[in-house]
């Protein structure tokens, strides 16, 4: 039997936007997803928006019980700011009490809570004024981030800044999938940039807060592995994971930007624009653990073209189409569980060691019902297996030394998914659109609560 650390985390994963609901009541204003929803709504699938996601602004309490059944001692979710701060400035009293009667709840059915501050979520208030891409951006988030301290740092013990910051850099900017949907990589860099920066000084925030506890950042941890061992292919290799990984891992771990990435920055006119403090405020305020959400490996082989400079990543590293591989068929992603091996000696042996968890891993998959049994109980066997193959990979990873301490799963109940709405399904409880949000048990939950009482499998 695999056994886990004595006082691992086990638990899930969630977000604010995706779950909570009344994303244009109860006090709120509109996030980008909401305007982004009410301009273009068949931009999202099967016109489900913000306002289709699993009322948790009503049913936590009833969430978190099934939790305590389950065993789980933690559980990761984050703060809407355009809930908390509707303009920026004004703290909404009804969100303030949601969320102490929601984290207080959790505390007190054993549910450790680690919250996150930013989750894809811009407030539209200050993307009218340019979102990440203004200095602006870092001061809003500071003030939110030290609100947050101020009026929850009672009751919350773990905080992270932001969930994959990478996927609103990209996604945004880069690729055309989420609000803004713009191509510019020069806007992408900055973006990233002014991201890490109200990250810094969040932390800073947080150490002056004087509160107890211990903060960190959640990133998405996709290793890069080379079609060859040619040394073109190992170049597009160190340039996806300059990128990817290093480009956040190295500031928030050793307090530095990774010289190797400034210098490829600068040979394609791709440096951000700085303040002189910058550095110092990034050297100071290194974080306390890391979250590394992990679903898939990224192939990687040298370009046949390129640009110079770069106009996008792909100048960089071309994706390669690895024949080995075995697929999740219904989210087009790459199945390979020893990744999260490499990621946990990679955090061994190039991060200090640095206290980590897995913050989010899974598998979705689309019209679930087709694996009802005559109970009503979904029978996926599929996540049941997947998860196992991963947990298999990082107990190795932690009897080789590596500093984990939890493992979340994504997600508890099925939860919206941005422009993909419910098309593929993650939780370990069912919710059905058709009956007020209903939760019903699925073969992984029962699976999860056998996992965690004997702390392994």
């Amino acid at each position: 039997m695999l056994k886990f650390p004595n006082d691992f985390f086990w638990g899930a994963a969630a977000s604010a936007p995706q779950t909570e609901g009344y994303s244009l009541s109860k006090g709120k204003s509109p996030s980008t997803w909401d305007q982004w929803f009410k301009l273009s709504p068949e931009k999202f699938y099967q016109n489900q928006g913000p306002t289709d996601t699993s009322n948790t602004y009503e049913l936590y309490g009833e969430d978190i019980q099934r939790m305590a059944e389950m065993g789980m001692n933690s559980y990761r979710t984050s703060i809407s700011w355009s809930r908390l701060l509707p303009d920026g400035r004004s703290v909404n009293t009804e969100a303030v009490s949601f969320y102490r009667a929601y984290f207080n709840n959790l505390n007190a059915n054993g549910v450790e809570p680690i919250i996150n501050l930013f989750h894809f979520d811009m407030p539209w208030w200050l993307m009218e004024k340019g979102g990440w891409e203004t200095r602006e951006s870092v001061e809003a988030f500071t003030f939110y981030a030290k609100t947050c301290f101020e009026l929850f740092g009672d009751i919350v013990k773990y905080w992270t800044t932001f969930n994959e910051p990478i996927v609103h850099i990209e996604c945004g900017y880069l690729y055309g999938f989420h609000y803004p949907a713009i191509q510019n990589f020069k806007k992408a860099v900055q973006v990233g940039y002014h991201t890490l920066i109200a990250h810094t000084s969040a932390v800073e925030a947080f150490r002056k807060s004087k509160r107890e506890g211990k903060i960190g950042i959640i990133l998405n941890i996709s290793p890069s592995y080379a079609r060859s061992e040619a040394e073109n292919d190992q170049k597009a290799k160190e340039n996806a994971d300059l990128l990817n990984i290093k480009s956040f891992l190295d500031p928030c771990v050793w307090g530095e930007i990774s010289q190797d990435l400034k210098i490829l920055l600068k040979e394609n006119n791709l440096l951000p624009k700085t303040q002189s403090n910058d550095i110092h405020l990034i050297s100071q305020n290194t974080v306390d653990f890391i979250g590394l959400n992990y679903y898939q490996p990224r192939r990687v082989k040298a370009p046949e073209e390129y640009n110079t400079p770069a106009k996008m990543p792909e100048d960089f590293y071309a994706p390669y189409d690895w024949p080995g591989k075995k697929m999740n068929v219904y989210r087009g992603w790459e199945i390979y569980p020893k990744a999260l091996y490499d990621v946990a000696i990679m955090i061994k042996e190039e991060y200090k060691n640095i206290p980590w968890f897995v913050s989010e891993n899974g598998i979705g998959v689309s019209n679930e019902d087709r694996f009802m049994d005559e109970n009503k109980v979904i029978q996926d066997d599929y996540r049941i297996e997947f998860i196992q193959d991963h947990l298999k990979e990082l107990h190795k990873g932690i009897k080789d030394g590596s500093n984990c301490f939890g493992y979340h799963a994504w997600t508890f109940v099925d939860c919206w998914s941005w422009l993909n709405g419910y098309r593929n399904r993650y939780g370990f409880y069912r919710v059905d659109l058709e009956n007020n949000y209903a939760r019903s048990l699925k073969k992984s939950g029962l699976w999860y609560k056998e996992l965690i009482k004997n702390n392994g499998f």
